[in-house]
């Protein structure tokens, strides 16, 4: 198999620790002579599975024990009706930082009363909003830590009158959380913590069967906290990856050491972007994502684009060309993206510049 250097920014890069530990499952799963996509969900050996994922969640990210981790199907997106459907009753709070907390708002103001308290739209997304009122009277607050298509991240747990609500499907496990000061965090899984296909959440159970309105079964979070996300079959295949991507994590440390090393991932492109005369990142400098590095040509140097997504593809870099609204270049450094394919883009960069200089 060719080397690539994958900056996909979702589905992306897994560990090989993962991939290896995956592929031997789908051959025998623990012993039954069946892989794990055949097993049953109710089988006792796919119930250790799910306790253990579980517990790997709690222990990473030191969940308390009055919240619930679940795993369910339908991508972040359908959480975004769950949440307005599960926590709005009179008022929600959301802060517009990109496409998808856009599209967040959107669905909660099919529910209630939504209000957007502040939005970075006017510079494209560019940057996160800091001069802003959290209503007191709101529900919740709901923000998107991590935004994918334009390379801005909230890198801290912010204090918050009312209950707050995290979208971090792509900045989940790359630093530390402090779950507490949290309702409800939710993502999909497809970034850092396993393949496409399940979602997580975790929410403090309190916050939940306070709206009076009807909650379709599926749709009801105590629903799959009363069946231990497992009401319907579960996606048991993204599941197994998912524990043994999280068992990976563990393996180098935990959280802490996982961000650590994104940290010094980042400064690495970063640090090469500014430097480099044909290029020039998108995001406000305080405000740019570890996780997703976005940036252009240089002014002056646009019509090299095509000729350096060219360049770069011929040596192994795979993913890194700008979402299709936005445009440019974009890097995704997550979790199980080695460093040494951070340097080969550096190295890529620099090579394109002496061609051009």
């Amino acid at each position: 198999m060719k080397k690539v250097h994958n900056f996909n920014a979702g589905p992306c890069v897994l560990p090989q620790a993962a991939i290896d530990a995956t592929i031997e499952a789908l051959k025998d799963f623990n012993g039954t002579g069946m892989p794990v996509i055949c097993v049953s969900h109710r089988s006792k050996e796919w119930d250790a599975v799910m306790d253990e994922t579980r517990a790997l969640w709690r222990e990473l990210l030191d969940i308390p024990e009055d919240y619930e981790i679940l795993f369910l199907g339908g991508g972040a997106s359908t959480q975004f009706l769950m949440v307005a459907m599960n926590l709005l009753e009179n008022k929600a709070a959301y802060l517009e930082t990109g496409v998808w907390a856009k599209k967040a708002l959107k669905e909660a103001k099919g529910i209630g009363n939504a209000v957007c308290v502040a939005s970075s739209a006017d510079k494209t997304y560019c940057y996160i909003p800091k001069d802003y009122e959290i209503p007191t009277d709101a529900d919740y607050f709901h923000i998107t830590t991590n935004n994918t298509i334009y390379g801005t991240e909230i890198k801290y747990d912010m204090d918050c009158p009312v209950n707050l609500v995290a979208d971090m499907s792509s900045d989940i496990m790359s630093r530390p959380v402090d779950v507490r000061k949290y309702a409800l965090i939710y993502g999909g899984a497809q970034k850092n913590v396993g393949p496409a296909g399940v979602t997580f959440v975790i929410v403090r159970k309190d916050v939940l069967g306070k709206v009076t309105r009807y909650l379709p079964t599926m749709l009801d979070y105590r629903t799959h906290i009363d069946g231990l996300s497992m009401f319907n079959t579960p996606p048991v295949f993204a599941i197994f990856v998912m524990k043994e991507t999280l068992k990976w994590v563990k393996s180098l440390g935990g959280v802490k050491a996982m961000h650590k090393l994104n940290l010094e991932k980042a400064e690495l492109l970063y640090n090469e972007i500014d430097r480099n005369p044909l290029f020039v990142g998108t995001a406000a400098r305080e405000d740019r994502s570890i996780m997703n590095v976005c940036f252009v040509m240089a002014p002056g140097h646009e019509d090299l684009q095509d000729e350096f997504m060219a360049f770069a593809k011929e040596r192994g870099m795979v993913g890194i060309k700008g979402h299709r609204s936005v445009g440019g270049f974009r890097a995704s450094l997550y979790n199980a993206c080695p460093k040494e394919d951070v340097q080969a883009l550096v190295d890529c960069m620099q090579e394109f510049e002496k061609l051009h200089k």
